[in-house]
């Protein structure tokens, strides 16, 4: 057996009884890297030397009897984590060569449990995109079908799950940025719930919308590692103090008395059938588990992309502003002023989308139209979270799909800006309500590609998307199924 196949929970178990070593375990991953990363393309940054360094502490910790929740466990980080030993790019030019003084809170706590960190993964620039093609440093593949998108803007991290080169990974999710990318590369992906994962150390996109999460193999990897980085953090003013369970411990079987609520609005035009398919078929099998199937609406749903795009782009705007050329990041060394270094060093350190992004959200902040766009923006967010509120008076979580088609070609899509937009369409909502979701592998189209079921519960649920979850995962029979990549 390939040690690079196994999942967290799988490889502790052969960890805790001496069954490999960590050096073994991550000897075996960078072998798969190797082997495969020249076309699956998911690293930024990788530090093999290191990493060995870290699985041979991690070794000796384990011969001490201080072995932590994830000791000796090789992961890869989407670059948009503060990492004080590797660089952080955030997928882009402006920040090539930043390396933060400080470890984002979740580095920390993967760190404090020995975990092995291989290095950094490929994502569209600052999170903007639903593709990972707008990352300054190339595009990762779909290791399903190479030369189709991974999806974004976690697209490295869903690659590298998938195509074995780790045994899990951390993304970020401002709009499905961990759920659209896990459904089209057939892994495990969840947005917790805001203020659930410390946001400190996550580079802004988006201050209210951005949330980090796991991106793994199974469910079960992705209940173990919400153990370790789920928490208050007094350094995030939005770090909500709500006690964590064991996440592990929702992994029960059966459904019975849990009512799935179906939303018609996430059935509309523009689904592709074979997502619709498949969709349908793990309804049947939450069904068979015991789940009580029911209808529900979200009226709001066909306003949730414009809403985004004044909000997300807003704060973008704010947030982007630090990246001036003066304290850190590029600098334009040729400017004659103080104003044409400003001008220089953001337009060439900045790609396309993202000065596409910074305009869009200043204009709705500018004098004159904060109140026609940003305000009434605000004001229609909190009709969304109302029908989040309202549906979950008569369901315990919401099934739908996560995107209306499944992987795509790179560069199909380019063209058409609104076309990549809208593949978000699904997942938006749960952003701007603040929700938990999740996106569990449901099965595949006929063409091979995987295709995945969202779920959404109420804040502090994610207990209950994991049962869920774990269960469809125990129906569907797909579970360690891979792509042929060797």
């Amino acid at each position: 057996m390939d040690l690079f196949t196994l999942t967290l929970s799988e490889a502790k178990a052969m960890l805790d009884r001496g069954e490999c070593t960590s050096v073994q375990l991550t000897k075996s991953v960078l072998a798969r890297i190797d082997a495969v990363e020249e076309r699956v393309n998911s690293f930024i940054t990788l530090r093999g030397e290191d990493a060995l360094a870290q699985a041979a502490r991690a070794d000796k910790a384990r011969q001490q009897g201080r072995a932590g929740a994830l000791c000796g466990l090789p992961l890869a980080i989407k670059d948009v984590l503060c990492t004080s030993t590797m660089p952080t790019t955030c997928g882009s030019r402006i920040l090539e060569h930043f390396l933060p003084p400080y470890d984002a809170t979740v580095i920390e706590k993967l760190q404090d449990e020995g975990a092995v960190l291989l290095g950094k993964l490929a994502m569209d620039e600052f999170a903007m995109g639903s593709t990972s093609e707008n990352c300054a440093f190339g595009t990762p593949h779909n290791p399903w079908r190479l030369g189709y998108v991974a999806g974004g803007s976690s697209g490295g991290s869903a690659a590298c799950v998938a195509a074995d080169e780790c045994l899990a990974s951390l993304g970020s999710d401002t709009g499905g940025s961990i759920r659209q990318p896990a459904s089209l590369c057939g892994i495990v992906g969840m947005k917790p719930t805001y203020g659930r994962v410390s946001r400190y150390g996550l580079v802004a996109f988006a201050s209210s919308l951005d949330q980090v999460g796991p991106m793994t193999k199974d469910v079960r990897d992705c209940a173990l590692l919400m153990n370790v980085i789920s928490g208050h953090d007094r350094r995030d003013a939005t770090s909500s103090p709500n006690p964590v369970p064991d996440f592990t411990a929702a992994l029960l079987n059966g459904l019975k008395g849990l009512r799935v609520g179906v939303p018609a609005e996430y059935f509309g035009a523009g689904l592709d059938p074979e997502v619709e398919r498949v969709v349908r078929g793990a309804l049947r099998m939450l069904a068979d588990g015991g789940a009580e199937i029911i209808e529900v609406s979200l009226p709001h749903t066909e306003y949730c992309v414009a809403v985004y795009y004044l909000i997300a782009p807003a704060e973008a705007s704010s947030n982007l502003a630090r990246y001036d050329g003066v304290r850190y990041g590029y600098r334009d060394m040729q400017a004659s002023s103080l104003l044409d270094m400003y001008r220089r060093s953001r337009s060439a350190g900045f790609g396309g989308e993202v000065k596409k992004r910074i305009l869009i959200g200043t204009y709705a902040l500018s004098a004159g139209y904060y109140d026609a766009y940003y305000k009434k923006a605000s004001q229609v967010r909190t009709l969304i979270r109302e029908d989040f509120d309202r549906a979950f008076a008569s369901c315990d979580l919401i099934a739908s799909p996560v995107t209306p088609t499944p992987a795509w070609p790179i560069g199909d899509k380019g063209d058409d800006p609104l076309a990549l937009y809208l593949s978000d369409i699904l997942t938006i909502s749960a952003n701007l309500a603040g929700i938990p979701g999740m996106s569990v592998p449901a099965g595949f189209s006929r063409e091979g590609l995987p295709i995945g079921l969202q779920l959404q519960a109420a804040h502090f649920n994610e207990e209950i998307l994991l049962r869920a979850a774990w269960n469809l995962e125990q129906r569907a029979g797909i579970r360690g199924r891979r792509p042929e990549l060797s």
